[in-house]
């Protein structure tokens, strides 16, 4: 069977393309000198990490020197230097061993075509979703996703989940009747976290999402309860295609990381002119500097924008659109960075 591609927008859904064209903007042309001593370090990591490897060495101590050697030549890399070693070490031989991990496989693959799909974080969260899947992995692929899924990546996106439902309670908790919106909802499993939809204390909980399979999984799951998924995208949002109302709190915990400021600021905006008064928007982006960059880019083939705290105030800052209060915070392992908003 052909494998089902998902329609990009050019808002919502990243390729490499695009995070190429975010980096592109930023940095001159290569510089050869570096390129060669780039490409010398990188063969010399690649080559102790398949000697490692073919050595059955312990699985955690050889990814745990991956990933921080990755790291580093990631840190003293210019962007463009950088995604062209990436490119050289998806295709080197020890890839082989590390695309037997489930998680480091689909991300890489992107069977929906796109980064950062829905499936991806049931690999993440462990979801029974994908059980089957992690249970036909090699002993190899096991042991590779065991250190993985306890990356600082991984770490941050469930607490995320934690998160989020915890915000959702509280809303519910001080606003009666209240309507939630989230933005790219994935298969939206904050919500099997929720005790506030577990109690039927929410008006309404629209998952929106450009992919029409997670659009699917949701509807499927929470029907028959307040939860509405809808398709949609950044761009429906911001052309105003779809009439979706107002709400109490509205959250996009994992699209940031694919937006350009341009476009996370109109984002925002429009976010903010959803909101009843006094309700609130919750934006989240990967932060810079987390520790697994150099492997997600790599071996995952997972690009995204990282930003700063500073580099989320400046998206803020530049919103067009009162904001009655704003505090931008980190989760508990500083990887991910949330800036809530209030009208």
């Amino acid at each position: 069977m052909k494998q089902f591609q998902t329609a990009l927008d050019g808002y919502s859904l990243v390729t490499s393309q695009s995070i190429s064209d975010h980096t592109r903007s930023t940095v001159g042309d290569l510089a050869t000198d570096q390129i060669k001593e780039g490409e010398a370090e990188l063969a010399l990591i690649l080559s102790l990490t398949q000697q490692a490897f073919d050595a059955n060495a312990p699985v955690p101590g050889l990814m745990k020197a991956l990933t921080e050697r990755l790291q580093i030549l990631k840190s003293k890399s210019t962007p463009l230097t950088w995604a062209h070693l990436a490119s050289l070490a998806q295709a080197h031989p020890v890839a082989s061993f590390l695309l037997q991990d489930p998680l480091t496989r689909w991300s890489f693959e992107k069977p929906r075509g796109y980064s950062g799909d829905a499936q991806l974080l049931d690999f993440i969260y462990e979801h029974p979703a994908v059980a089957a899947q992690v249970k036909e992995a090699s002993p190899l692929g096991t042991e590779v996703y065991n250190f993985t899924k306890q990356s600082p990546s991984a770490v941050a996106v469930r607490e995320r989940r934690a998160l989020l439902a915890a915000h959702v309670d509280t809303v519910a908790a001080d606003t009666e009747n209240a309507e939630i919106l989230a933005i790219a909802a994935g298969h939206l499993r904050e919500a099997e976290r929720s005790e506030a939809l577990k109690g039927d204390r929410l008006k309404r909980w629209v998952a929106l999402d450009q992919d029409p399979i997670s659009v699917g999984t949701v509807s499927s799951n929470f029907h028959g309860s307040c939860i509405e998924a809808v398709n949609g995208s950044v761009r429906t949002i911001l052309g105003r295609a779809q009439k979706l109302g107002t709400f109490d709190f509205i959250y996009a915990a994992g699209l940031y990381d694919y937006l350009a400021e341009s476009v996370a600021v109109k984002l925002t905006e429009r976010c903010l002119q959803m909101l009843k008064p006094g309700g609130k928007f919750l934006l989240a982006n990967f932060a810079q500097d987390i520790g697994v960059e150099g492997y997600m880019e790599t071996f995952m083939n997972w690009p995204l924008i990282w930003r700063t705290d500073k580099e989320v105030w400046s998206i803020i800052d530049k919103v067009q659109h009162p904001i009655a209060e704003k505090s931008v915070t980190r989760g508990e392992n500083g990887g991910v960075i949330y800036a809530m908003l209030t009208v």
